[in-house]
């Protein structure tokens, strides 16, 4: 009966509920009456008691009283599914109130329904002036001058009569910016750099006329601080605060509401309403948090779906709400790379520079006491892990979402309670043992917080950024990741720390295997998750030899879905024929069975783990036949080959030859080296090598291989859950190494498959082994889903597609067309193919039928056959054409070029804006890529510059996307020159010309230029920017480049030598030493590479010097901040305490070898009174100049171009300095590599003098070439009026200004001032001053007490956490010297100073007040010598070592 009220918890249809008892009533809003039909269709019978009691479960009951469902149950049923009564809840009462609980629907998820209607309301309310004054913002912030529009706002209350309740969200975003931005103006006005004299914040009376003491709103004026703690609070916040929400999801506008295509949240398709700088790095990071809110909208009501599946024990339901969840999550890691730091990326650049020094320093806290503006805060994560059953929170990031929980807004923290505390999806997932669910469920995981998915995206999305960002003014993440580094390396503690919230996430599922760091899984067995085997192997071709075919894998019960563009990674195992050699040389036929033990090998203990978790059972006992079924046979490692010498007892000449080869990796197997070396090797010597009765030399010998991934070949259209897939498996060969004997019966012959694909794709006519050998004939297999996010469909099936493809790189291509013909397209799609022969064209009836059919347009170049298919686009046929010379697939792109031309080109200039996708070998990328070119300057450009553009444009925009493989070659590393650290250091690219505009880096040993690689990186040119000129190993190994074979495929084409390893030392002293000046080169490195990244954002741009025809005080502030961290320590990474502790070691170097000299130059002291010197102190009151501009916007004006001249001089000069020290500092690194071949001639104590001698030479000419920096600074000025628009104003300002500070009448001739940005004056050198060892000490001591890590060593430094507030707030001042990065740096080396120390001084610490003991103790220590006499060097006029020896 409609109408009729029902009690209080009645949940039927035929009932309604009135006023609050709905929230435990029947659903209301619009969807109620479906949503209650839909449960009133099922009875509680049906629910919960649904099958009768099985015979086994009630045989051995004497009481059954529990075979009956619980009263909670039968209540809980009846009531509904608690998420699903909160959403409804929300639904029917977030409407009428404005949301004030929470933005939070059915529909629309954590986003407004609306994101114009709570700003139009306050638009119509007195509260317009603060929408109104947040929109000048961008034109007021670079005037400087915001503090004063502020004050001049009017006093308006916030209480509901003033601001509706429609407008609240909308008020607090823009008070909460106001207050942010007045903090961020007052912390940044001028006075927090060289000047260092901040004025105290303003004093403004509360509501009640008293003094506002609240930490949150003190220094606020009241016009803002009342009306912000009224509508925080009528929002349910007790303290006011912006959120990170605030400025993203409740914060953006559409550009076209009626472009929903997949969404319409997306970044390309939003504007921020209410921007603070209104530069791209603000919006892209605001703009993409918005859209991953925007695409996880469904997945809101998808949970509350899965929560009443489990409720009603729906299997089946739950399974496909499982995979629809998952289809939304595997969405997310694409919104991520829309943030790029690709320069050519348009309206995507986000400048980590610009984004470090200035939204970063904005979107610090108004307290300690409330949230920072973390993405920890938005609601998707907090929901995400809930649901996945997260429970453990020890990590400091996970400390911390504990923390910002309880802030979250009322209804979203009620739906996570919901979620968590209630029908646990995961742990019903557990109870069920339905494999489907289980797999489901797993993938799901991966999706959102394994290495590839949405978790390690964002990971390593976070890496490459802070590690630019990091050196050049903010360390931590906005969650506050890193923020306690102590290594110095703060990007890598962010990513330690990222890692460890993962690892949380993961334990529920992987607790079994998690012994290792995320980064260390990616390219292992660990993505091999699911169990699949083999359903057929079909001919694609003509080939009899079946070269190239289609497997077809079975997915029943792995609950795998997948996309076009996927992979798919599989654990290979070996052939049976490799196994039977391998067996029958190692003697193991007869025991293949037997297990083998795991202790020792921590690898293969975690495989076995591994397996018992894919097979939800124990860990199992790998036998004899797994270990050679499932390791690594062949090619041949160095590491292998020298256990093998090494168990073997040196015994075979052969092996000893193999092991000397410059060639590696070696093309042959295991079989085929013992094979070569038995002969060779005793019978007694063999036996003890690899005994047959105990079975521990196994694992050692025996590596696990590594997943391959091939691109999934096929297209699910019409199942949500595939039952299989098909993958193109074209099978490889090697060649075998002249080096061993060839084992079994194909000795004559030197070719072998490759592992992976002869196992998938054998040959026809392949042997099957004995039976004994082969064992089971099925065999299941391990597979994973690898999905790369730069090889993807386009969203718009309007957008045209061209495919280029080489042989079986037509493989992602099957299923690229099959999507597009499925869905029908409307945009073209085109398929560019180069094949050897007909014979071997593959899938050619399927294509033939989609030409026919209009939907593909193929284009086929043969290489070696002069019968050619030509498409005829008006009789859409493919037609053969008999006599055609064999051409290769660049012909045709150039026969197309005008096509390629409008689909590859830019919306921006006219062209379509298609998308281009290239899958092969690097040889056939350099093909097409050289075909593109060619078409480009022919058809649309003029210059090679501008086709370069052309390209690097449809790079930047991911509209070129690589899917490159190859063939793992060996490489003669002695056909390649050895590269020093000191040429690598020369190489970081920095200049548009000469040896420093070329990328080098290095990694693993080898050195590539990277130069032409930069445009196409995936992760943006700045990143790999950023490693230039060092050994980058660490870093990749970091981003998990190291196993990933497509990094390895377009390195090969990069490599152009070896980096030369560190040179054997017999002396560990020497040893040290290298080490030591290897990390200050690297350091010097560092800070010239991040440096020039800060000159480009400040120097490169006009926007930053230049708004609306006036002078941007932006550009101001960030040249005054930027000038002032390097001259208040004088680049403290180079001259604090990491040079004072190579001083100090260099010294005991010398003191070690029994040198009879006492004095040492005095190389701190050269840098403290180059400080401390005339033109240091002209130089600071120079840039205290400009900082008196950022507070007085009104007079820079009349100096507008003599600060910019100013600045492009000045940070000219900064580079030329960085260059010239890095030039002495690679000078001292090439002595240590001119010592190498003289290490048998020169006895050890004078080998360790020498380099002593001539590092503390380069290092004393380091020092002082900071007296001549700053005496180049300092002829500088900010103030020249001859260069201004009217000169004469600039003269009467600069009078003015004298006159105010007293100086007017001190000045009797002009100042000689530079006026062009020409380069530094000729390099001075000071005289030599020298000091004794005891007064060398005297500093060290000195400057570790500076550093105050004695306290910190000895235990009296409090080192807890500090909340994540607390960093923000720490950042956003300017009260330290340096960034944190350089604190820490310091820090480190005072540390180690000050247990060199206490190893070679005694009583070295109380030293300070007692110089004249320790003189005496110095006379007493070491015999005297000749006098004051300094130690040197034979130098070279140009600064270069023309010898080591003995001193003059």
């Amino acid at each position: 009966m409609p109408g009729r009220i029902g009690p209080r918890g009645c949940a039927f249809s035929a009932f309604s509920q009135s006023g609050q008892d709905a929230l435990y009533g029947a659903p209301q809003g619009p969807n109620a009456p479906a949503q209650i039909l839909s449960q009133d269709r099922k009875t509680l019978i049906d629910v919960l008691l649904a099958e009768a009691p099985s015979a086994k479960d009630t045989k051995s009951m004497k009481n059954a009283d529990s075979l009956n469902p619980s009263e909670d149950d039968l209540l809980a049923i009846a009531l509904g599914a608690p998420a699903r009564r909160v959403l409804t809840r929300c639904d029917a009462i977030g409407p009428r109130t404005g949301w004030r609980d929470g933005y939070l629907s059915t529909r629309y998820g954590f986003i407004p329904p609306d994101p114009n209607a709570s700003p139009t309301a306050l638009l119509q309310s007195p509260g317009r002036v603060w929408s109104d004054l947040c929109s000048r913002l961008p034109g007021l912030v670079p005037r400087g001058n915001v503090r004063v529009r502020i004050l001049d706002l009017p006093f308006i209350e916030g209480s509901p009569e003033v601001i509706p309740d429609q407008a609240l969200w909308a008020a607090c975003v823009c008070l909460g910016i106001l207050a942010s931005t007045w903090r961020y103006e007052e912390a940044n006005d001028g006075r927090e750099g060289i000047v260092n004299a901040a004025t105290s914040p303003g004093t403004f009376l509360n509501a009640a006329g008293n003094l506002d003491e609240e930490p949150e709103t003190r220094g606020l004026p009241r016009n803002i601080a009342i009306p912000l703690r009224t509508v925080c609070l009528r929002l349910g916040r007790p303290l006011p605060f912006l959120s990170q929400s605030d400025v993203s999801i409740y914060n953006y506008k559409l550009r076209d509401p009626t472009s929903v295509v997949p969404y319409p949240e997306r970044a390309e398709n939003m504007d921020l309403r209410w921007p603070v700088f209104k530069d791209r790095s603000e919006a892209m990071f605001l703009l993409c948090m918005a859209e991953v809110h925007g695409c996880f909208a469904p997945a809101v009501d998808i949970i509350a779906c899965c929560q009443e599946c489990v409720m009603e024990r729906d299997n089946e339901r739950l399974v496909y709400e499982l995979v629809r969840l998952r289809q939304v999550i595997d969405q997310l890691p694409h919104i991520f790379h829309k943030i790029s730091v690709n320069p050519s990326s348009g309206e995507n650049f986000a400048h980590p520079v610009e984004w470090g020094q200035r939204y970063a320093k904005w979107s610090a806290p108004l307290s300690k006491r409330v949230p920072a503006l973390s993405g920890l805060f938005l609601p998707l994560f907090q929901l995400m892990d809930v649901f996945l059953g997260r429970t453990k929170y020890d990590s400091f990031l996970g400390l911390e979402s504990l923390h910002l929980r309880q802030w979250m807004p009322p209804a979203i923290r009620a739906f996570c309670a919901a979620i968590e505390q209630y029908y646990s999806v995961p742990d019903f997932v557990k109870a069920s043992g339905d494999p489907r669910l289980v797999a489901v469920l797993e993938g799901l995981v991966e999706s959102y917080t394994g290495e590839r998915g949405f978790m390690g995206t964002h990971r390593y999305k976070v890496y490459g950024f802070l590690e630019v960002v990091a050196k050049t003014g903010r360390v931590e993440t906005n969650g506050g990741a890193g923020s306690m580094d102590t290594a110095g390396r703060p990007w890598e503690q962010v990513h330690r720390t990222l890692s460890d919230s993962m690892l949380e996430r993961l334990e529920p599922y992987r607790s079994a295997t998690l012994t290792v760091a995320p980064h260390d899984m990616r390219g292992s067995f660990e993505e091999c998750r699911f169990k699949a085997c083999i359903h057929a192997r079909t001919a694609i071709d003509r080939d009899p030899s079946r070269a190239t075919c289609k497997v077809t894998i079975d997915l029943r019960d792995t609950g795998m879905t997948f996309q076009p563009g996927d992979r798919l990674a599989i654990m290979p195992l070996n052939p049976w024929l490799d196994v039977e050699q391998t067996a029958q040389i190692l003697q193991l036929v007869d025991i293949l069975d037997q297990s083998v033990p795991l202790q020792g090998s921590a690898p293969w203990m975690r495989f076995a783990r591994h397996i018992g978790e894919v097979y939800r059972d124990k860990p199992l006992q790998l036998t004899v036949r797994d270990i050679l079924r499932r390791g690594r046979l062949s090619p041949l490692s160095k590491e292998m080959v020298a256990w093998v010498h090494s168990q073997t007892r040196s015994a075979s000449p052969r092996l000893h030859a193999i092991l000397s080869s410059s060639t590696w990796p070696i093309m042959a197997s295991i079989a085929d080296l013992l094979h070569t070396i038995r002969p060779e090797v005793p019978d007694n010597v063999w036996n003890r090598a690899f005994p047959t009765t105990e079975l521990s030399w196994l694992c050692p010998l025996i590596s696990i291989e590594i997943p391959r991934t091939y691109s999934i070949s096929s297209y699910s259209a019409d199942e949500w859950m595939p039952g299989q897939l098909d993958i193109t498996v074209a099978r490889a060969a090697h060649r075998i190494s002249e080096l061993v004997n060839v084992a079994g019966d194909s000795s004559h012959l030197r070719l072998r498959p490759g592992v992976c694909s002869s196992f998938l794709n054998p040959h026809p006519t392949t042997r099957l082994p004995h039976p004994l050998i082969r064992g089971n004939d099925r065999e299941e297999i391990l597979v994973g889903l690898s999905r790369p996010l730069n090889f993807q469909l386009p969203a718009s099936k309007a957008a045209p597609i061209l495919m280029f493809a080489g042989g079986s790189g037509i493989a992602p291509f099957r299923g690229f067309w099959q999507a597009r013909c499925h869905e029908e397209s409307v945009g073209r799609n085109v398929l560019f193919l180069g094949v050897q022969s007909r014979e071997k064209l593959v899938y050619y009836d399927e294509l033939v039928e989609h030409v026919r059919d209009g939907k593909l347009e193929l284009h086929v170049a043969f290489s070696r056959d002069t019968t050619g298919l030509v498409y005829d686009p008006y009789s859409r046929e493919m037609r053969e054409r008999p006599g055609t010379t064999p051409s290769y697939i660049d012909s045709k792109i150039t026969e197309q070029g005008s096509t390629i031309c409008d689909i590859l080109m830019s919306t921006t200039i006219g062209g379509y804006g298609g998308y281009l996708y290239i899958c092969g070998s690097v040889a056939l990328y350099d093909t097409v890529m050289s075909a593109l070119r060619r078409a480009i300057y022919a058809c649309r450009a003029t210059t090679a510059e501008a086709t370069s553009k052309i390209l690097d444009m449809a790079f930047a925009e991911r509209r070129l996307m690589l899917d490159i493989f190859m063939t793992p070659r060996p490489v003669c590393e002695s056909d390649f020159p050895i590269i020093t650290p000191s040429q690598l250091a020369q190489c970081t690219g920095h200049r548009s010309s000469g040896e420093s505009s070329r990328y080098w880096i290095g990694v693993h040993g080898r050195v590539y230029d990277v130069t032409e690689f930069l445009s196409i990186h995936p992760g943006g040119s700045l990143i790999v920017a950023a490693s230039a000129g060092m050994d980058a190993s660490r870093t990749f190994d970091e981003v998990a480049h190291t196993g990933n074979p497509e990094v390895s495929a377009l390195l090969a084409k990069y490599f152009i030598g070896v980096l030369a390893p560190k040179p054997t030392f017999r002396n560990n002293i020497i040893s040290d030493l290298y080490d030591t000046w290897y990390d200050y080169l690297r350091t010097c490195v560092e800070n010239l590479t991040t440096l020039s990244f800060e000159v480009s954002a400040l120097m490169d741009d006009e926007r930053v010097w230049s708004a609306g025809g006036l002078i941007n005080i932006t550009g101001v502030r960030k040249f005054y901040q930027f000038q002032s961290r390097l001259l208040q320590n004088g680049f403290p990474t180079l001259f604090g305490s990491r040079l004072n502790e190579l001083h100090l070691k260099l010294t005991f170097a010398l003191l070690q070898s029994h040198a009879t000299n006492q004095m040492v130059p005095d190389i701190v002291g050269n840098v403290s009174r180059a400080l401390s010197s005339p033109p240091a102190v002209r130089t600071r009151n120079a840039i205290a100049q400009v900082g008196e501009f950022v507070e007085d916007t009104g007079s820079a004006l009349a100096f507008e171009k003599g600060i910019i001249s100013y600045a492009k001089s000045v940070t000219e000069i900064d580079i030329q300095f960085l260059e010239k020290i890095r030039g002495e500092i690679c000078n001292g690194m090439d002595v240590f590599y001119k010592i190498r071949d003289r290490r048998g001639t020169v006895g050890d104590k004078h080998l360790t003098r020498s380099v002593a001698l001539a590092l503390l030479t380069c290092l004393e000419r380091v020092s002082q070439r900071l007296q001549n920096f700053f005496t180049d600074l300092a002829a500088r000025s900010p103030i020249n009026p001859r260069l201004e628009n009217n000169p004469a104003r600039g003269f009467w300002g600069m009078v003015a200004r004298r006159i105010r500070d007293g100086s007017f009448f001190l000045y009797t001739s002009d100042e000689n001032v530079v006026e062009d940005g020409s380069a530094s004056s000729k390099t001075r050198f000071i005289h030599r001053q020298s000091i004794t060892v005891a007064q060398l000490v005297n500093q060290s001591v000195d400057s570790i007490s500076a550093s105050g890590v004695q306290s910190e060593l000895k235990g009296e430094t409090d080192f807890k956490p500090r909340r994540l507030a607390d960093a923000h707030l720490q950042r956003g001042k300017m009260s330290r010297i340096g960034t944190s990065y350089d604190e820490a740096v310091n820090r480190n080396a005072s540390k180690r100073m000050s247990t060199l120390l206490a190893m070679n001084w005694q009583g070295a610490v109380p030293v300070r007040n007692q110089s004249a003991t320790a003189e005496t103790k110095t006379r007493q220590k070491f015999a005297e010598g000749r006098g004051s006499q300094l130690f040197s060097v034979p130098m070279s006029p140009t600064g270069r070592i023309v010898s080591i020896g003995r001193a003059n």
